[in-house]
């Protein structure tokens, strides 16, 4: 009988980061340097045969437009086809809320729940990781893309 578990994507940078939660806690994390569209389904296809997975969770922006579109259109594909609820949160919650660059110098930045723009003359390097225990108060199942293309305009 394979573990029940829960599925982690953050793909808005490379390393993509994929964690395998058993009772939010995290069991395996796996990473790759490959583009999203090209390593998703063989990874996910590796988890799927390995685990009984119960929910699908992921970053869904702010950051990279093309990034965030392949990482909600493949969720959603798997969570329609195989019955499985899909559940986000914004990138901030995996990069202890340190500015994600935006366009040239401006940078997407939450202050209390609001994401912005904001110009920042020296770039924060900017590091994902997975919560070794999964918080799930902070992930909402409207889990459509944070794509904020109108903010870099501004």
């Amino acid at each position: 009988m394979p573990k029940k578990v829960d599925v982690v994507l953050v793909a808005l940078t490379s390393p993509i980061k994929i964690g395998i939660y058993e009772q939010n806690r995290l069991i395996e994390l796996i990473e790759s340097q490959e583009r999203s569209s090209d390593v998703l389904p063989q990874l996910y296809r590796d988890i799927f045969q390995k685990y009984e997975v119960e929910k699908l969770f992921y970053a869904n922006g702010p950051g990279s437009f093309m990034a965030i579109k392949i990482a909600y259109i493949f969720l959603k594909s798997m969570s329609v086809l195989k019955k499985i609820p899909l559940f986000a949160t914004d990138a901030f919650y995996f990069n202890a809320n340190t500015p994600i660059k935006a366009i040239g110098k401006l940078h997407f930045v939450k202050i209390a729940s609001e994401i912005k723009t904001q110009k920042l003359e020296i770039a924060p390097d900017v590091t994902f990781s997975l919560p070794d225990v999964l918080d799930y108060n902070e992930f909402s199942t409207i889990a459509t893309p944070l794509y904020m293309i109108s903010a870099v305009g501004q």
